[in-house]
Parts: structure tokens; C-alpha cells; sequence
């Protein structure tokens, strides 16, 4: 059976010994002295340990099934999620104002690594929703910010990134989701999108979509791309939940070593969006995201490599 240690000492050897992070002059980093990143990645490490990583084989024997449109996820990741979000692990490094703890995004990284090595189909719910927060964060309106964030980051809520059509893989610009807008401001998304990270599942209340579509009359390729922020359930003024979206899972992919995660077909017919900073201009906004997923998976591969050599040792 695979087993997983925490590598704290290694981490607390990286940060101080090699980083010599306090002695930084980037912002909040004077704050992390041993005392406190020791403090924090010893908790983590307790979560993933404990929490995660005996989850790691049964989310790959069960993965995650669609009944009647609604995606199961393996046993013991809904009670695993409540207990990242009560420890308020989503947000750890997002800006107070939104509900976040205001840590440096180097304990992010830091805790994620040990989440990720204990079972990485159940972080990657957690890192897309971070991502999907970041970009709201960056290029989201002020209401946007207000409605989304503090949900994202609390874990009520979770966020995913949908860029890939059927007819098109890398060139996005090639994409035919289509936005038109709508008298009230909102615009109706339709389209289909593929390879949709948690697209569908049944850990949290509702799913916080960001969807690159075409504005009809925009320019062709990806210079006619903007970016939608689509929920699947719309939020009432008061942050509750009022009626179900126009969207769905329709189906679910398979990628190997992760059956925990939900890779979902996203069927978007007439569902009810708001852009997403500028119009024409959802590659740059959805790039804050996908840059970061692009550090997250660097991640994944060391994470990987980690617990595989602790394994192989053993």
C-alpha cells in the first residue's frame, strides 16, 4: 500500500537555509520566520496525511460517476473538502478583503505541494478554484469580486477554467461558443466545451464557470475572444442561490491516475453570463489563470516525483 510523509523538514530547509525567505524585502515575507511556515505546513501536512492521501487510492478505484446529470465524486472527498474549507485552506494567500488569509502565495504553493503528493485528483479541485478566483480577482468588476470571491475562497463555492472545444484543441481561436448580449447586460452563453476539470461535482453548492465565447460582430481567431463568468446556479443580490443555469455535464472523460477528478463535456445552452473585463479581451484575463495552472502542474510533477520516491525508498 503507498504511503506518504510529509516532507516538512525538507520545505522548512528551502525556505530559511536556501530562500532565507524573512529576510526577503517582498511583501508579507518578513512575517515567515520558521516559528510560523513550521506551524502552518506541520497542519497541512497533518490534512494530507491523514485526510487526503488515504483517499488518494479509493477516488482512483471509484472515480466519479454522472447520475441524472449530477457527478458523483468517490467516497470521503465531500467530508475531505469541508474540512479544507473549514480550515480555510482556499484561501489561504487571498486579500482579506475577499474573506482570504492574506498569506504570501509562497505557503500556497508550499501547502499545495503537500496536498497535491497525498492525492492530486482531489487538489486539483482546489487549485482550478483558486485559479478561477485569481482571474476574477484581476479582471472582475467590482460586484464580481463581491459575489464570487468571498464564496471561492470560504469553499462553498468552486471555480473552473473552459477553453477546449470538440473541433478545436490548441487553437482556441477556433472556438464556437458563442455570448450574445442581452438587454439587462448579462449575455446568453451556448456552446460546448471538453476536458473540463471539475466541471460537474457534488462537494460544494454551486460552480463558478469561467468560459471563453465569441461576441457576435468581434474580429476572428482569439482577438474576437472574451471572457464569461457563467455560475451554475445564479446568485440572488444577498449571495443566495436562486434558479439553476442553463448548463450541464454531458458526459465524463477519463485521464489516467486521476478518476478522482471530474474531467466533464460542458453543455452550455443559453446560459446567463457576465463578462469578464474587457470585450475581446478574454485571452488576457483568462491567461492570469491559465498561467497559473501552468505552475500548477510543474507542481504535479515534482509532487508526483516526491511520494514515488518515498514509495520506491520504501
Amino acid at each position: 500500500m503507498a504511503t506518504y510523509a510529509p516532507p516538512v523538514r525538507d520545505q522548512q530547509f528551502i525556505l530559511h537555509d536556501v530562500l532565507n525567505v524573512s529576510d526577503s524585502d517582498i511583501p508579507g515575507y518578513d512575517e515567515l520566520d520558521a516559528e510560523f511556515t513550521g506551524a502552518v505546513l506541520e497542519e497541512a501536512g497533518k490534512i494530507a496525511a491523514n485526510v487526503l492521501q488515504p483517499l488518494n487510492a479509493v477516488g482512483d478505484e471509484q472515480g466519479c460517476t454522472l447520475e441524472n446529470g449530477v457527478v458523483r465524486t468517490p467516497d470521503g472527498f465531500g467530508d475531505a473538502w469541508a474540512q479544507m474549507a473549514q480550515g480555510g485552506w482556499m484561501g489561504l494567500d487571498a486579500d482579506t478583503e475577499h474573506g482570504g488569509q492574506g498569506m504570501p502565495h509562497i505557503l500556497n504553493t508550499a501547502t499545495g505541494e503537500l496536498f497535491s503528493s497525498a492525492n492530486m485528483a482531489f487538489q486539483m479541485y482546489v487549485g482550478l478554484s483558486h485559479g478561477a478566483a485569481s482571474a476574477l480577482a484581476t479582471h472582475g468588476s467590482a460586484s464580481q469580486k463581491a459575489t464570487y470571491l468571498p464564496k471561492i475562497y470560504s469553499g462553498e463555492w468552486s471555480g473552473t477554467m473552459n477553453l477546449t472545444e470538440p473541433h478545436c484543441g490548441t487553437d482556441v481561436g477556433l472556438i464556437r461558443t458563442k455570448a450574445e448580449p442581452q438587454k439587462d447586460g448579462s449575455y446568453y452563453i451556448t456552446g460546448q466545451k471538453i476536458w473540463i476539470s471539475g466541471g460537474e461535482q457534488d462537494m460544494v453548492e454551486n460552480i463558478v464557470h469561467l468560459v471563453l465565447a465569441k461576441i457576435p460582430g468581434g474580429p476572428d481567431g482569439v482577438k474576437g475572444i472574451s471572457l464569461f463568468v457563467v455560475p451554475k446556479f445564479l446568485p440572488n443580490a444577498d449571495g443566495s442561490l436562486g434558479e439553476r443555469n442553463n448548463l450541464s455535464c454531458g458526459g465524463l472523460e477519463e485521464k489516467m491516475g486521476i478518476h478522482g477528478n471530474a474531467t466533464c463535456v460542458m453543455n452550455y445552452d443559453g446560459a446567463k453570463g457576465w463578462l469578464v473585463g474587457e470585450m475581446h479581451k478574454g485571452m488576457g484575463a483568462m491567461f492570469t489563470m491559465m498561467n497559473e495552472a501552468r505552475l500548477s502542474v510543474a507542481l504535479q510533477g515534482y509532487t508526483q516525483g516526491e511520494v514515488a520516491y518515498q514509495n520506491a525508498l520504501g
